[in-house]
């Protein structure tokens, strides 16, 4: 009789959360003030304030925008208020920030709304290596997170894992 071959990790229990499937699928829009610009220095309140007004906000529809400012300017706080204030009603996602920080602050929001109850008492692996660098504050945030419910924490795959916390 051939031996059975069993997989000690399927048997394992361990749940592997993949923070790369938190990242948006979706690209990014930026929205660059400095396209609003006097001569590419200085931003004109009243001149602003007409060209947002103007501005075809439909093409922001359901994205996540970043909203930057690309020429070294100065921009007053009440610019990005104002510009977010017509975001806001269109767009599915809106802060401050390129590409990359838009990102991972979709991926951050998408963390906070994990619902930490679905892991408690679980061994819980989460995912190292993949095709997304993912960054060191959702680490952080997913480990905020799961351990005050989870059996144990643990970082790599399931086959290879480092200890992160276990519950006494």
């Amino acid at each position: 009789m051939e031996p059975i071959i069993r997989n000690k990790v399927a048997e394992s229990g361990i749940i592997t959360l993949n923070l790369e499937s938190y990242y948006p699928a979706e690209p990014v829009v930026l929205f660059d003030i400095k396209d609003y610009l006097f001569m590419g220095l200085i931003l004109k309140e009243k001149d602003f304030r007409a060209a947002l007004k103007e501005q075809d906000w439909s093409v922001y529809e359901n994205q996540l925008v970043g909203i930057v400012c690309s020429a070294d300017a100065i921009i007053p706080l009440w610019a990005y208020m104002l510009t977010v204030s017509y975001l806001q009603p269109v767009a599915k996602f809106v802060s401050l920030g390129d590409e990359a920080a838009i990102k991972t602050k979709w991926l951050l929001k998408n963390i906070e709304d994990i619902d930490a109850g679905a892991f408690t008492d679980a061994r819980v692996v989460i995912k190292g290596c993949g095709d997304i660098p993912v960054s060191e504050d959702a680490y952080a945030a997913i480990s905020l997170k799961l351990l005050p419910v989870v059996k144990s924490l643990m970082y790599g795959e399931p086959c290879s894992t480092v200890p992160v916390y276990k519950r006494k």
